[in-house]
């Protein structure tokens, strides 16, 4: 039997969480260098401006066919919050950032094989309380999320700003309030520092 979100469904007009993660969990992105490649490939699809090669051939572009909303790159895993306009948008992005990311990762490294662990898991999300909860989700991977450099999240209190990372479907479910956002996350950190401070006594008991 596939294992859970290997088997996908693709739907025009609709968010997704994708992720992948190292084979046998090994580390995926090792330096910043690392993170940077991956990161350039996600605006090589997406961003309003079309990349092109050192030929000055233009690279395909996904722009309009598919959103990135949020993501988390983690040393041996990764998150993507995206949100398609057709059905087919998703897996053309993933498909080729992972297939130039693993050639890229093979050359650095001088390594042949696979990369990740295997096809990219997704979850079709349906409703917008789940939507807000994958966004908090994705942007609390890290243990130190405020400082994390390789998230989604400067983008969204607006240290910096791009055209191929999109965070406005989320946070107009926000008002746009910056407060707003952190206090939602900050709210849902605190609890789950308690039930595992919690849990932890449990089991010493």
């Amino acid at each position: 039997m596939p294992s859970k979100n290997t088997i996908k469904e693709y739907v025009e007009e609709s968010f997704y969480h994708a992720y992948n993660r190292g084979v046998a969990k090994q580390t995926i992105f090792h330096d910043k260098q690392d993170y940077s490649v991956f990161l350039n490939l996600l605006k090589r699809y997406l961003d309003i401006t079309p990349a092109k090669d050192k030929q000055g051939r233009p690279y395909e572009s996904l722009y309009g066919r598919v959103e990135l909303l949020a993501f988390c790159l983690m040393p041996n895993h990764l998150h993507l919050l995206l949100y398609q306009e057709d059905g087919a948008g998703m897996q053309q992005l993933m498909r080729g950032i992972f297939t130039s990311y693993t050639r890229y990762y093979n050359s650095r490294y001088k390594r042949m094989g696979p990369l990740f662990q295997s096809r990219y898991k997704a979850s079709r999300i349906s409703n917008e309380a789940y939507l807000q909860h994958i966004s908090r989700y994705v942007h609390l991977n890290p243990h130190d999320y405020e400082a994390w450099e390789f998230s989604s999240l400067p983008y969204y209190l607006r240290y910096i700003r791009s055209e191929w990372l999109r965070p406005a479907r989320i946070m107009d479910l926000f008002d746009n309030d910056i407060v707003q956002y952190q206090e939602f996350l900050k709210d849902y950190k605190e609890q789950k520092q308690l039930l595992d401070e919690h849990k932890l006594e449990l089991a010493h008991l």
